[in-house]
């Protein structure tokens, strides 16, 4: 009798720990998901929310504040990056070094001045949910794009010195006027308006060889139906 009530206990107690149970939904870990496929390569939402993460730190703003049209902007950095990160696979190229990086996140650090203690830098970093080695990923990504855009672009970018003059004509001096400053010389500023011309043409010349890249390549987002001036993209 003792035997088969200790059962009927047993069996009882097995039952009410199944009801307790909490449902597999419930407990089930969040499955990351894909935003965006290039060239096969994936790139998932966890690395999205991270780009975000480092987007509002770098412009002081809240990751709750961004708009759609700045989400799909921070996607399609993260796919300009990986079209350009394809580009790095020659044996030529000079990936930045662990002492470049960590000299360039000490610039940074600069900015903040809440932050000048190593603590205090923690501390903001977390605020923005991201380490310190997910920083120093970024910033070695984005000095790697930059070393490519330069080693690519910029030997091809010619200024003329009638460029120069018609800039230093047509926008500086008349800029310096409004703002009540006296005239400089052209030969002063000669150097920092051919520069600047420079990275114009720079930045005109990446647009259109990552128009080029995404023609060329495969690129989808799923649930996004591109427009006719997207080349490349593909919904899914």
């Amino acid at each position: 009798m003792r035997s088969s009530i200790k059962g009927t206990i047993t069996v009882a107690l097995t039952l009410l720990l199944t009801l307790l149970a909490p449902a597999p939904s419930a407990v089930a870990e969040v499955v990351d998901r894909i935003v965006a496929t290039v060239n096969g390569r994936v790139i998932l939402q966890s690395d999205l929310d991270e780009a975000l993460c480092y987007d509002a730190l770098l412009t002081g703003r809240s990751v709750a504040d961004f708009t759609d049209d700045d989400v799909r902007a921070t996607l399609d950095q993260l796919i300009d990056q990986e079209l350009l990160r394809e580009q790095m696979k020659s044996a030529e190229f000079r990936h930045a070094t662990d002492t470049e990086v960590s000299a360039r996140i000490a610039d940074a650090r600069k900015q903040y001045p809440q932050a000048v203690t190593d603590d205090s830098w923690r501390s903001l970093l977390a605020r923005y949910h991201i380490s310190e080695k997910e920083l120093f990923a970024h910033v070695r990504q984005q000095i790697d794009v930059m070393r490519l855009v330069d080693a690519r672009l910029r030997p091809a970018v010619q200024i003329d010195t009638k460029s120069i003059e018609a800039y230093y004509r047509d926008q500086f001096v008349p800029k310096l006027k409004l703002s009540g400053a006296y005239e400089v010389p052209l030969t002063e500023v000669s150097a920092k308006i051919r520069e600047l011309l420079t990275e114009e043409k720079v930045s005109e010349m990446l647009v259109s060889w990552l128009q080029t890249l995404r023609s060329e390549g495969q690129v989808h987002i799923p649930g996004v139906t591109p427009s006719p001036n997207e080349p490349g993209v593909q919904s899914q």
